[in-house]
């Protein structure tokens, strides 16, 4: 469903639909978040599914297929700044990106709690930690920290105005 790192029209359908799910807090799972954040090409806000991966009592987000996501370019792009949507909240957050030496112990944590990523790694998640250590560099890992400044994320199908491709 992720054939060259971009998601293809079924696993769009089932992002989309589970990115609502998250958001309104409708059969989701604990840890299932929607992550909102500015299209770097389009100015609109653009929405995703993910699961938040705690470790030492702090949230952690994790691409599950590496830096080419476009949400992780995305983010780059907006400074860190995003929306976590999550149970009819929505929260502005600034995520911060980890060091690849600080992301074995938390790329481990997120492989436990998201059965869905375990096919986009190259280790299972009960691997010893200096596997992980040999792959971190590989997976972008970004620090969710809530702000009290809302990001500057246009509304869900807003009508921010296109860039032109010249």
């Amino acid at each position: 469903m992720y054939r060259d790192g971009r998601a293809h029209r079924l696993a769009q359908v089932m992002n989309w639909i589970t990115a609502r799910q998250y958001a309104a807090g409708i059969l989701t799972m604990h840890r299932g978040v929607t992550l909102e954040v500015t299209g770097r090409s389009t100015g609109r806000a653009i929405q995703l599914p993910l699961v938040v991966a705690d470790y030492e009592s702090r949230p952690y987000l994790v691409s599950m297929l590496g830096d080419d996501a476009s949400w992780v370019r995305n983010v780059r792009a907006a400074g860190g700044r995003a929306h976590l949507l999550r149970r009819g909240r929505r929260d502005p957050v600034r995520l911060d990106e980890v060091d690849p030496g600080a992301r074995a112990p938390i790329l481990r944590r997120y492989l436990a709690l998201a059965p869905g990523a375990r096919a986009h790694f190259p280790v299972g998640p009960k691997a010893p930690l200096a596997e992980f250590e040999r792959i971190a560099a590989d997976y972008p890992v970004f620090r969710v920290t809530i702000t009290s400044e809302p990001a500057a994320v246009p509304p869900p199908g807003g009508s921010a105005p296109r860039r032109s491709r010249r």
